[in-house]
């Protein structure tokens, strides 16, 4: 496998993830609340890496778990996992997503920790150095929430300012931006390092978005933070947003992405709706892909 990305290719997959709207893959299997938090990782996808690059009895860590996905989908794989959430209202709907979804006699296989990524070998002293699997969707660097349609129409906000970011605390990673978000994210991958195994994976979820008319390649600015933090990088997924039929892509935007895209355009922005997310996979040295 690849190392180096600039010396050598990386592997590329594309994952169809989506053929199903996320909002479909979730209904009737996650909690109606789920739907509060600005950032949920596609249920379908989550799934995909924990099969992909885990085995069964393999302990599976999200340090950023929001509502649960990764545990969910980890644990009904029968996969021990351990999420860790900052925020303590996320935690506890991740605790009742798996009690509502994980079989009885998988319940046990997952828990949630409250408290925050950066401190990520404290939080799991008990098992550091035992995880195979670090995988986790981060936030991207720019606003996020939850969007109120009936709000909008009646002249008030769009977006629902209780989940602006995640949380109105700015010691959440959401608010941070530029240097400051590159710093803590270093935090973050540094600590995800000293959890793993020899040899674990850690498996990020990214999305490239344009700010201030301009698009941040978070991509490759996670390749460089994972790398500076001891990670070997193995292979890359594009991962379908966007449902195949018949050959073409048909996207599926939000109403946020379809408005702010639109605006955009107008504005002469070579803007487009977001039809994939980056799936960056790395490996700890000291093991076979170290």
């Amino acid at each position: 496998m690849a190392t180096h990305p600039q010396t050598k290719d990386v592997p590329l997959a594309v994952w169809p993830v989506a053929q199903t709207s996320s909002q479909h893959q979730r209904r009737g299997r996650y909690l109606p609340a789920s739907t509060a938090h600005p950032g949920k990782m596609v249920p379908a996808l989550a799934r995909r890496i924990v099969e992909t690059y885990s085995l069964p009895g393999q302990l599976v860590c999200d340090p950023m778990c929001g509502i649960g996905t990764t545990l969910v989908e980890g644990a009904d794989l029968g996969r021990r996992c351990i999420g860790v959430e900052l925020e303590s209202r996320w935690a506890e709907l991740a605790e009742a997503n798996l009690d509502h979804v994980v079989p009885a006699e998988r319940r046990a296989l997952a828990e949630v920790r409250v408290g925050d990524a950066r401190r990520l070998s404290e939080l799991l002293a008990d098992v550091a150095g035992t995880v195979g699997l670090v995988a986790t969707s981060p936030p991207y660097a720019c606003e996020v929430g939850t969007l109120d349609k009936p709000a909008w129409r009646a002249g008030r906000s769009l977006c629902d300012h209780s989940t602006l970011n995640y949380s109105a605390s700015k010691a959440n990673l959401g608010h941070a931006r530029d240097e400051a978000y590159l710093a803590q994210m270093a935090e973050v991958y540094q600590a995800c390092h000293g959890v793993l195994r020899p040899g674990g994976l850690l498996v990020t979820v990214t999305k490239n978005l344009r700010r201030r008319g301009r698009c941040f390649d978070l991509a490759a600015a996670t390749v460089e933070l994972a790398r500076d933090a001891g990670f070997s990088y193995v292979q890359h997924v594009v991962a379908l947003l966007c449902a195949i039929r018949d050959s073409e892509l048909v996207a599926r935007p939000s109403f946020w992405q379809l408005t702010q895209t639109r605006k955009a355009r107008a504005r002469g922005l070579p803007a487009h709706l977001v039809a994939h997310e980056d799936v960056l996979v790395f490996a700890r040295k000291g093991g076979a892909d170290g």
